[in-house]
């Protein structure tokens, strides 16, 4: 499990140590306060130490340094990897730091905002991560899947490596025999909401809805299609207990309903012992995480990233009530409050 992150002069963030639950992790704030960066920059990290794991690897430093730099360039998408450094007077030092659990999976390392291509570990493991990662991006990628792997591989195009990385844990095989039915408790809710099961043929997704057929999956609305890519990496493995799942804004394009279902969908996976981190500026996804955790035990994390001119303001607590006023989901209450006044 993952335990804390330890950011100094990482992009917008100046300097912040931020503390994880072993279940549900909600970062909440306006555009362009950092959310997706915390995301994704503990992805990539988590990812690399699981790389070196399935590579049979005991990486000595030099190796492990390049690991780190390329995952950051490929899931960040910067010019140099100085990029991400925070701007200020002089040259400036990013100082990462993750910790785990298991301390001897604990890692830390710095660059400077004059880096190309180049980290400096400060903190080796000794022992790395079974696990892969599975990571959301704001899109669903079901309808995009057939070939994209192999257009990414080949080709020069602006998605970030989220996107690939999330392919390759599709391409895997349902799985089989006792294997599934210790999954099925987990993936039957899943597959009630989208009214069916997810299917592959010659690369392609597709719906089988209970008694209706296949249905392309491109037809299917997108909502759906956020769901059940959920449902198929449960099937295949590639989600399971003791996981982690990262999701950049799940309400995106989501109506209320989907939102309650997605809602009812994490809280599920993290009952299940998967730790879940996901970033998020809607007050409606907020609040019914909220009902739902108050009908259930499940450890939970709040992170509240806020601007001030030139600054960004972190505020963390397991109550999401002690971290009021939340700008980005005030100005949804005061919305409703203007709306009350037009009578």
């Amino acid at each position: 499990m993952i335990e804390k992150v330890s950011v100094k002069h990482f992009t917008v963030i100046n300097e912040e140590i931020i503390m994880f639950a072993e279940g549900l992790n909600v970062v909440i704030g306006e555009n362009g306060v950092g959310k997706s960066h915390i995301l994704k920059l503990v992805y990539a990290l988590v990812s690399v130490l699981h790389q070196s794991k399935i590579a049979s690897l005991s990486p000595n430093k030099q190796s492990l340094q390049k690991m780190i730099a390329q995952k950051l360039l490929n899931v960040f998408k910067p010019d140099s990897l100085g990029r991400l450094v925070r701007r200020g007077t002089g040259r400036q030092r990013c100082e990462i730091k993750i910790l785990f659990t298991n301390s001897q999976n604990n890692l830390s390392f710095d660059f400077s905002s004059a880096s190309k291509t180049d980290v400096n570990i400060t903190k080796m493991p000794t022992s790395f991560l079974e696990d892969a990662p599975i990571f959301f991006p704001t899109r669903e990628v079901l309808s995009i899947f057939p070939g994209f792997a192999d257009l990414y591989r080949n080709r020069h195009i602006e998605f970030d490596e989220t996107y690939y990385d999330l392919c390759l844990a599709l391409e895997a095989t349902p799985l089989r025999g006792r294997r599934f039915g210790d999954i099925k408790p987990l993936l039957t809710p899943l597959e009630t909401i989208i009214g069916g099961t997810i299917r592959v043929d010659n690369g392609r997704f597709y719906l089988a809805i209970y008694g209706k057929g296949n249905m392309e999956i491109s037809l299917v609305a997108e909502g759906i299609r956020k769901i059940a890519m959920l449902a198929y990496l449960i099937t295949n493995g590639a989600l399971k207990n003791k996981g982690t799942l990262f999701w950049d804004e799940p309400e995106t394009n989501l109506n209320p309903k989907l939102i309650k279902q997605v809602a009812q969908s994490l809280v599920a996976l993290a009952k299940s012992e998967i730790q879940i981190f996901i970033a998020s500026h809607s007050l409606f996804l907020l609040r019914e995480i909220e009902i739902i955790l108050s009908k259930t035990k499940v450890s939970q994390r709040y992170i509240v990233l806020s601007s001030d001119e030139d600054n960004i303001h972190l505020l963390q607590s397991d109550n999401i009530n002690e971290l009021e006023p939340i700008v980005s989901l005030d100005e949804a209450l005061e919305q409703s409050d203007r709306y009350l006044d037009l009578d």
